[in-house]
């Protein structure tokens, strides 16, 4: 199904019924928008898509930042060291065998890491009410008062 404004496919995209919007592990496993509940969050694997194509919720007003990124360094990096020495000490395979398993491993675990994270950090800015800083506000007014 094309949509007619712009001529994007919108088959594999389904809206919820409007009685609740999903819940943060579903927009993070799903790449559900948290207003609507439709399929539309990423525009790739990892970037966000603009809006959302069905309730048009504007996604780039939130600021996911890096906290996702740093998260995942720690806690995947800490995981896939952990699991390299205990193979290390337990079967002593050779090194290459080592990086022929942990490097794509590790990339898979930190794209699909990142793809949830990142989805549920901006579902938890939406529910919260919380955007990106400054926007919509009035610049500090200065005190030019001397007394």
């Amino acid at each position: 199904m094309q949509d007619e404004n712009r001529g994007e496919d919108t088959s594999s995209v389904s809206a919820n019924d409007g009685s609740a919007p999903p819940d943060i592990g579903q927009v993070a496993l799903r790449g559900l928008c948290p207003r609507c509940g439709a399929r539309t969050l990423f525009a790739g694997w990892i970037r966000f898509a603009p809006r959302c194509r069905v309730c048009g919720l504007d996604f780039e007003r939130f600021n996911v930042g890096d906290g996702a990124v740093a998260f995942l360094t720690l806690v995947i990096g800490g995981l896939v060291t952990a699991l390299a020495i205990w193979m290390q000490l337990s079967l002593a395979p050779p090194y290459w065998v080592q990086a022929l398993l942990w490097i794509p491993v590790t990339f898979v675990l930190v794209i699909l890491g990142l793809r949830g994270s990142k989805a549920a950090l901006l579902a938890l800015e939406f529910r919260h009410k919380a955007g990106e800083a400054g926007r919509g506000r009035q610049p500090p007014r200065r005190n030019t008062d001397e007394a």
